[in-house]
C-alpha cells in the first residue's frame, strides 16, 4: 500500500467510498487521479487495499455543497466505461466509473430503509462524490445499473444535473449477453431479481412468469425495463435527460463525443478524443482493441447464438408493443456526422 497524503475532504483524490450504514458514516479511501484510469469499476474487489480515512458522522459531511456532477446511466454492455474513460480530462471534468457508496445506497434502501433516510444516504453520495478534481472541473458519475431505479430521485437531489442514458440497441446487447457466457446469462437473472424488487419492471407479467423466461428473454426483459422508465423519466425532465445509441460511439465517435460535449456543457476536442487512446483499447481490460475487431466478435457472436436471438427479439418486439414502448432511445441526442 502507497503512502498517501493526511485525509483532507477538500481533495477529491480521497474518494467517497462507503456508506457504513450502521454508524451513518462514509469512509474515504485514497485514489489518485492517476490511478483511475486503470480502473474498470470504482468497487473492492478490483481497488484492493488502499488507505482509508477514518469513518467520518454523515451528519457533518452534509454541509458539503453540491458540485458541478452529471450522470451516466446506461443500459450495460454499450461503451459506458469507454465513455466515461474518455471524458476524464483534466481541466474539463472527471469520470466516475460505478462509486461503491451509491451501490451502498441500493442496498439501504433494499434492506428496508424508509424512503427519507434513503434519499439522505443518497444526497450524501452526490455531495462527495461531486468534489472537483480541478477548479471549475465537472464530474461525470456513470452509476451501476442497479443503481437506475433511482435516477429520478438522483436528478431531484442534483437539480442542476444532466443526465444521459446510453444504450446498446437491443439485438446488440443480447449479443452481448450470449458471447460472455454462462456467467453473464446469470448476471442478467440477478439484475432482473433487483428490478423486480425495487417495483421497476412494468412489463404486464405476473412474478410467475419470469421462472418460464430463457436466459436472453430475462435479459430483454431488464432491457426493456431500463427503456421504459427513462422514457417516462424523460418526458418528465425534457432537455435535462437524453439518449446516445452506443453503436454510434463505433461507427461516428468525434460525432457522438461532441453531442455528448454539448449535452454536459464541457468544451472537448472530440477529435482528438476520437483518435485517442480511450477507442484503441478494451476499456475493461486494457488490451488493444478497435471498432474492427469488436465487429469481428459481434459477427461471430451472431453466427452462434442468431437463432435464439431472432427469437427473443421477436418476442420482445411484442412485449414492447403491448405496452407501447418504442425500442428506439428518448429524445436521442443530436448527432451530426
Amino acid at each position: 500500500m502507497s503512502a498517501a497524503p493526511a485525509f483532507d475532504l477538500a481533495d477529491a483524490e480521497w474518494l467517497a467510498h462507503r456508506y457504513v450504514e450502521g454508524d451513518d458514516a462514509v469512509r474515504f479511501i485514497h485514489l489518485p487521479r492517476s490511478e483511475h484510469e486503470s480502473q474498470a469499476f470504482l468497487i473492492d474487489s478490483l481497488l484492493g487495499a488502499r488507505p482509508t480515512s477514518p469513518d467520518l458522522p454523515a451528519a457533518e459531511l452534509l454541509a458539503q455543497p453540491h458540485g458541478k456532477l452529471h450522470f451516466l446511466f446506461h443500459s450495460a454492455f454499450c461503451g459506458s466505461t469507454l465513455l466515461t474513460r474518455a471524458l476524464s480530462l483534466p481541466g474539463v471534468a472527471m469520470g466516475l466509473s460505478e462509486p461503491t457508496i451509491l451501490n451502498d445506497v441500493v442496498g439501504f434502501r433494499r434492506r428496508g430503509a424508509r424512503p427519507a433516510a434513503v434519499a439522505r444516504a443518497a444526497d450524501l453520495a452526490l455531495r462527495l462524490l461531486g468534489r472537483p478534481f480541478g477548479p471549475d472541473e465537472a464530474v461525470i458519475v456513470k452509476p451501476s445499473n442497479i443503481l437506475n431505479p433511482l435516477a429520478e430521485l438522483l436528478l431531484a437531489l442534483q437539480g442542476q444535473g444532466q443526465a444521459l442514458f446510453l444504450y446498446a440497441p437491443l439485438e446488440t446487447f443480447l449479443i452481448s449477453v450470449a458471447r460472455k457466457g454462462l456467467h453473464c446469462r446469470a448476471w442478467v437473472r440477478e439484475l432482473l431479481e433487483g428490478y423486480v424488487q425495487d417495483r421497476f419492471v412494468d412489463l404486464g407479467f405476473a412474478p410467475e412468469d419470469y421462472f418460464r423466461l430463457t436466459d436472453l428473454q430475462v435479459g430483454a426483459v431488464g432491457w426493456l425495463a431500463q427503456h421504459q422508465y427513462f422514457t417516462a423519466l424523460s418526458a418528465k425532465l425534457g432537455s435535462r435527460m437524453a439518449s446516445l445509441d452506443a453503436d454510434l460511439l463505433t461507427t461516428e465517435p468525434e460525432a457522438a463525443l461532441a453531442a455528448v460535449g454539448r449535452h454536459y456543457g464541457l468544451a472537448l476536442d472530440a477529435a482528438a478524443i476520437a483518435a485517442g487512446p480511450a477507442f484503441r483499447r478494451n476499456s475493461k481490460t486494457g488490451a488493444a482493441y478497435s471498432p474492427e475487431a469488436r465487429s469481428s466478435d459481434y459477427e461471430a457472436a451472431r453466427a452462434a447464438y442468431g437463432e435464439e436471438i431472432g427469437m427473443v427479439m421477436v418476442w420482445a418486439e411484442a412485449v414492447a408493443r403491448n405496452v407501447g414502448l418504442s425500442l428506439a432511445g428518448p429524445n436521442p441526442l443530436a448527432v451530426q456526422a
